[in-house]
C-alpha cells in the first residue's frame, strides 16, 4: 500500500495541505485533521465520477460543500450561497449523487492485554439519506485506501441509515452505533461556562450531606450525581452520567454556571491534590479544563448576589378556580406561570390561529429563511405562506394535546394564609429574618412554617371553592395529579426547576386538600426561600397557584428542549429524553433516560444514549418522537415571545392510547 508521508517541515500558516487520490496513513491523518469533542477528525469527499477521493485539510476547508463547489466544480461562493439548499440536496439526498461526503474520526479502545488500540470511524452528516448500497460503497472505497492495520467502522448518522444498514451484513460493513461509541465517554460538556472557585469533591451523598450547609457561592461542587437541592454555587461537576435535561443541569443553565461530566475526576483530583484547592474550571462545546491556581484569587461578589429580580404584582382579588382551557398567558399574575402557559397551549391547539412558522422564517445565513424546508416537511407548496401557516397549526394540533384540569388562583392561598394568626405570626418572623439577613434562623422558621401550613385547618369557604370547582372526573376516588404553579418560576435569571412540589398519587377529597396545602407549603421551603432571597425576589410578592388534573397512565414520558443543550448554536436539532412512565423519572435523575436528537429542518433523528433501559425504542415509536420534536419546534414560534430563537422546555407523556400530552411548557434557560 502506498502512503503519503508527513512533510518534513511544518507548513506555513494558510498553506492548504489537502491531498487527492492518496491512501491514508495515520501520520497523514494527524497532519490534516482537526479536533472535535476531544477526537481528531478528517473530512473526506469521494468523487464517484472520477473514482478518487479528497482528504481535506481541516484548517483550510471547514465545509465539504464549499470545497466541492470551489475546488472541484469551479463555482464561486456567492453562487453557492444563492442556491445552497438545492446544492445540499444534490450531495446529501440524491440517491444517484456524484459525491459521497463524510468524516473519519480517530478513537481508541483497549485490547485484551490492556494496550491502546486506535480505530477509525466513518460517518456522514446527520441529514444525509444514503441508502444501504451507497453506505457500503462509501465504506468499501475508504477501506481500500486506509492503512489496513487500522480497523474501520461505519457509524450510521441517523435512524434512516440504521434501517438501511440493517439489510447489509456487518461483515461487509462493520459498524458502531452512536451510543456504543460515546456511551462511555470520559468527558461530556453539559452547560458551557467558566468559573474560578474552590473545588469541593464528595465521593458519596453522605459526604455531601455533612458539608452541604457550609457550601458558598465560590465553591465548585463535584460528586457522582448532584442532588436537586444543591445551593447556588460557582460550578457543577458530575462523575457519573446524567442527562442534559436533569433538574441540576436546568439549574446550571438558568444560573449560567459551568456543568460537565468528568468520569475520571477522582484520578485527576488525587494526582493533583485538587480537593479543596482553587481552580479555574471551563466547559466548552469541545473541551473541559480544570486548571489549578497557585493561590486563592481575589474574587468579586457575583452579579447574581447583587441582582434584584422584580416580579409582576400578583393579583389577589377573589377570582374563581377555572378550567385550564379558559386561561391565557396574561393570567399568570393570578394563577401562576405553569397554569397560564397550559391555558395558552389550549388556545393555540384549539383555535389553530397562531403563527407557528416564525422560527423557520428567521434568516439562517446564507439562507434567507427555512420556509422551504418546513413546506417540504408539511407537504405544502413552497412559497404559499398562508398555506404553510395553516399546515403548521394543523400539524401541532393533530400531534399534541393540552391537559385538562382546574387551576386554583393565588387568592385561595392568600385567604388560607391570612385565616390563621399563627401562620401570620411566623410569616412576620420570616420576613424580619430576611430583612436582617439573619440566615442562621432561616431554615428553622421555614420548616416550622411549612409544618403549620400542612396542618392548619382549611377555611370552609376555601374548601368549598376547591371542591365545587372540580368536575365529576376530578372528584370521587379518581387518582389525581396536583401540580405547583407559582409566579416565582420560569423567570429570566431565575430557574425554579425542582424547587416546588407536585404530587401524582392523590385520591379523594381529603387527600386533595392535604396535597393542595403541601404544594402551598413548598413555596416556603428553606431552599426556595434562600434562592429567591439571593435573587432579590421579595417574599411579599411570591404566591403559589395549584393545578389539579386527572392522572393519565403513560407508556412513555419525558422532556424535550427545542435546541441541542450541548451545542447552543445548532438551530436544527431538538433534544428529546424519555423513560417508561412519567416525565418525573427523567428530570429528577432517578433513572438515565433514552436520549435522542431530531433534526427539525431537513428531518431525521439519531439515538444519543440508551440510558438505563439498555435497548432502543421501536422504529415506529422513534418516528412518533420525530413528530413530537417538530411540533415542539413549531410551538417555539409562539411561546418564545419576541425572540423566536429562545428554546422551550416541554414536559410530555405518551398515553396508553398513543397520544402525546404536554404537561408543562416554559422557556429553556440559555
Amino acid at each position: 500500500m502506498t502512503t503519503a508521508t508527513l512533510p518534513a517541515d511544518t507548513p506555513a500558516p494558510g498553506t492548504d495541505r489537502t491531498v487527492v487520490g492518496e491512501n491514508l496513513s495515520l501520520p497523514l491523518f494527524r497532519t490534516l485533521s482537526g479536533v472535535l469533542a476531544g477526537h481528531p477528525y478528517l473530512k473526506v469527499v469521494v468523487d464517484r465520477a472520477e473514482d478518487t477521493w479528497h482528504l481535506l485539510d481541516t484548517a483550510a476547508h471547514p465545509f465539504h460543500v464549499n470545497y466541492i463547489a470551489t475546488r472541484i466544480l469551479g463555482i464561486g461562493l456567492d453562487t453557492l450561497d444563492a442556491r445552497l439548499d438545492a446544492f445540499n440536496t444534490s450531495v446529501y439526498m440524491d440517491p444517484d449523487r456524484r459525491f459521497l461526503l463524510g468524516v473519519l474520526s480517530l478513537h481508541s479502545d483497549e485490547d485484551t492485554d490492556g494496550r491502546e488500540r486506535p480505530f477509525l470511524v466513518l460517518e456522514t452528516t446527520e441529514a444525509d439519506t444514503m441508502h444501504g448500497a451507497l453506505l457500503e460503497e462509501f465504506y468499501t472505497f475508504a477501506r481500500h485506501r486506509v492503512d489496513g492495520r487500522l480497523p474501520l467502522l461505519v457509524k450510521p448518522a441517523n435512524h434512516g441509515q440504521e434501517h438501511e444498514l440493517s439489510t447489509v451484513s456487518d461483515i461487509r460493513v462493520p459498524r458502531i452505533l452512536s451510543h456504543e461509541l460515546f456511551g462511555n465517554r470520559t468527558r461530556t460538556p453539559l452547560n458551557p461556562g467558566e468559573a474560578t472557585g474552590r473545588l469541593r469533591y464528595f465521593r458519596t451523598n453522605e459526604e455531601y450531606a455533612a458539608h452541604a450547609g457550609k457550601l458558598g457561592w465560590s465553591d465548585i461542587v463535584a460528586m457522582p450525581c448532584l442532588p436537586d437541592d444543591v445551593p447556588r454555587v460557582a460550578g457543577f461537576l458530575n462523575t457519573a452520567p446524567i442527562t442534559p435535561l436533569s433538574h441540576t443541569n436546568v439549574l446550571a443553565a438558568g444560573w449560567g454556571i459551568p456543568n460537565a461530566i468528568v468520569r475520571d475526576l477522582e484520578r485527576i483530583v488525587e494526582a493533583g491534590g485538587l480537593d479543596g484547592s482553587w481552580i479555574r474550571y471551563r466547559v466548552q462545546d469541545d473541551e473541559i479544563t480544570l486548571v489549578p491556581l497557585a493561590e486563592a484569587p481575589a474574587l468579586d461578589v457575583p452579579t447574581w448576589h447583587q441582582q434584584r429580580i422584580r416580579l409582576e404584582t400578583p393579583l389577589l382579588e377573589d377570582v374563581p378556580a377555572l378550567f385550564l382551557h379558559r386561561l391565557r398567558r396574561a393570567d399568570r399574575d393570578r394563577y401562576g406561570t405553569k397554569a397560564a402557559n397550559l391555558g395558552e397551549l389550549h388556545h393555540v391547539l384549539d383555535s389553530r390561529t397562531a403563527d407557528l412558522t416564525a422560527f423557520h422564517g428567521q434568516p439562517r445565513p446564507p439562507r434567507q429563511d427555512l420556509y422551504g424546508h418546513l413546506a417540504a416537511r408539511l407537504g405544502v407548496p413552497e412559497g404559499d405562506t398562508g398555506a404553510l401557516r395553516q399546515a403548521a397549526a394543523a400539524f401541532a394540533a393533530d400531534h399534541l394535546a393540552a391537559p385538562d384540569g382546574v387551576a386554583l388562583p393565588f387568592a385561595l392561598q392568600h385567604r388560607f394564609l391570612t385565616s390563621s394568626p399563627a401562620l401570620q405570626q411566623v410569616i412576620g418572623k420570616l420576613k424580619l429574618a430576611l430583612e436582617l439577613d439573619a440566615l442562621d434562623v432561616l431554615d428553622s422558621l421555614c420548616l416550622h412554617l411549612q409544618h403549620l401550613i400542612r396542618h392548619a385547618p382549611m377555611p370552609e369557604e376555601v374548601t368549598r371553592q376547591i371542591t365545587q370547582a372540580l368536575p365529576d372526573d376530578l372528584s370521587g376516588g379518581n387518582r389525581l395529579v396536583v401540580r405547583s404553579s407559582s409566579n416565582a418560576e420560569d423567570l429570566p435569571g431565575f430557574s425554579a426547576a425542582g424547587i416546588y412540589d407536585s404530587l401524582t398519587t392523590v385520591r379523594g377529597a381529603g387527600e386533595l386538600l392535604d396535597a393542595v396545602r403541601q404544594v402551598w407549603a413548598s413555596l416556603l421551603s428553606p431552599r426556595g426561600v434562600r434562592l429567591r432571597h439571593q435573587a432579590g425576589i421579595s417574599l411579599d410578592d411570591t404566591y403559589m397557584g395549584v393545578i389539579i388534573q386527572r392522572y393519565v397512565p403513560a407508556d412513555l414520558g419525558g422532556v424535550l428542549v427545542t435546541c441541542d443543550p450541548t451545542r447552543r448554536a445548532d438551530f436544527r436539532n431538538v433534544y428529546v429524553n424519555c423513560s417508561p412512565g412519567s416525565p418525573e423519572a427523567v428530570v429528577d435523575g432517578t433513572t438515565l433516560p433514552l436520549q435522542y436528537l431530531y433534526n427539525t429542518v431537513e428531518g431525521g433523528g439519531r439515538t444519543v444514549a440508551l440510558g438505563s433501559s439498555g435497548e432502543d425504542l421501536p422504529a415506529t415509536t422513534r418516528k412518533r418522537l420525530a413528530d413530537l420534536a417538530l411540533a415542539g419546534r413549531l410551538l417555539q414560534s409562539h411561546f418564545s415571545d419576541t425572540d423566536v430563537d429562545q428554546p422551550l422546555d416541554i414536559e410530555w407523556l405518551m398515553t396508553d392510547q398513543g397520544d402525546f400530552r404536554l404537561v408543562q411548557i416554559r422557556p429553556y434557560a440559555l
